[in-house]
């Protein structure tokens, strides 16, 4: 077995002709630069792109494969030299179970297989061609069609207050809108870890992974986590999800949860913190709130421990959020180092500080065990990081 960095949720935010696929994505988010970026920067093994149902980004992908610089493993998944590519899609349900909008991400081994779903989708969706979108059918019936392909399911961000399962989607459980059978795992959220999700005892069943959700390049991997597979394939993720055969989620990779744009409770007028049973902001006197998840997750609480087989949650922080860590610098360091993982995971202090600054190389060390001082983030807008 051996360990693969994996990513696997990142949108497009444009076809290869420029027409928007996520409106709110970056521009440089096409299939073709978000591979070459994934893993010649990045240095990340797999990774899973959102919106692959978009009918020219079906085309994208046939044309790479037509030129052979991307081919299909036979145990599923797309290559691109040693980057492993697992086509997905992210939709929204809304069905007469829920109440609020619940996103969620299916997963294919295949291209011929993406585009059957996408041909399913064009039946239930008003625009075939944008991320997220609304699908008109029930939870269910789309786990239905996901297990008929081979596909695996994954509710996202499962905590943010808005469009999650957890965040208004249900009142109390998965299963008020889902098959638990046909779940293959839970996509935590940046505001969110192990530790605070497993307080809710139906999701000691699954696997918890944590993904970067990324709107542009630079985020890709700004959370991530590690497989142990014997390759990184389409069918060993599938094991790795189910702990089958030695596969398994290594560990997680992820922001502290106070750095997440959702984890405390907030004014919706000035984001001071704010106390519900208050009834108003003593700072504003406002009586609008965003719930953050560590509420919300308190108001759901029905355990108190995590299983004992749960694989580690790293607290650490993107290379982006070091103070003092431009872009000019990361670019020596990525130019020095080869890619961020490795940064991020194997080059030592005295190596850094050969290329960067003293004060900037102790910062990206305590990065990576968790010991930066932070300062909590809520209503849409991220914690900090604290510099003594």
């Amino acid at each position: 077995m051996k360990d693969y960095y994996s990513d696997l949720h990142i949108h497009i935010g444009r076809t290869m002709t420029g027409k928007p696929v996520k409106i709110t994505g970056a521009k440089s988010l096409t299939f073709t630069n978000i591979i070459e970026h994934a893993r010649n920067e990045k240095g990340l093994n797999m990774i899973g792109i959102i919106d692959c149902h978009s009918p020219e980004v079906i085309l994208e992908i046939a044309q790479l494969m037509e030129t052979e610089d991307v081919t299909e493993h036979p145990e599923g998944g797309l290559q691109f030299g040693d980057l492993t590519i697992i086509p997905g899609s992210e939709l929204e349900i809304y069905d007469e179970n829920c109440n609020g909008p619940i996103h969620v991400l299916c997963y294919f081994p295949s291209l011929a297989i993406m585009r059957e779903f996408s041909i399913w989708l064009s039946n239930h969706l008003k625009n075939i061609t944008l991320s997220s979108q609304r699908i008109y059918a029930s939870g269910r019936e789309l786990q239905k069609k996901v297990k008929e392909l081979g596909g695996l399911f994954i509710p996202a961000h499962v905590f943010t207050p808005f469009k999650s399962l957890f965040g208004k989607g249900v009142q109390q459980s998965l299963t008020e809108v889902f098959d638990k059978d046909m779940i293959d795992g839970i996509e935590l959220g940046l505001s969110a870890d192990t530790a605070m999700a497993d307080q809710i005892k139906e999701l000691h069943d699954y696997s918890f992974i944590t993904n970067s959700d990324a709107h542009s390049l630079k985020k890709i991997a700004r959370e991530y986590h590690v497989l142990q597979m014997a390759e990184p394939t389409f069918n060993e993720l599938q094991k790795a999800l189910k702990g089958i055969d030695g596969r398994r989620i290594k560990g997680n990779y992820g922001l502290d949860p106070k750095l997440g744009k959702y984890h405390q409770t907030v004014c919706s007028q000035c984001f001071a913190p704010f106390h519900p049973e208050k009834q108003e902001c003593s700072h504003c006197g406002c009586t609008k709130f965003v719930k953050g998840v560590a509420d919300r997750i308190s108001e759901l609480k029905t355990a108190s421990n995590s299983p004992a087989d749960r694989p580690p949650y790293v607290h650490q922080v993107p290379l982006e959020f070091i103070p003092g860590l431009g872009p000019k610098m990361l670019e020596k360091l990525l130019n020095y180092f080869g890619t961020e993982m490795a940064i991020l995971h194997e080059v030592p202090l005295e190596k850094l500080s050969e290329i960067v600054p003293a004060k900037t190389a102790e910062l990206i060390v305590k990065a990576r065990e968790g010991k930066l001082n932070l300062t909590a983030g809520g209503g849409g807008k991220y914690g900090k990081i604290t510099v003594e």
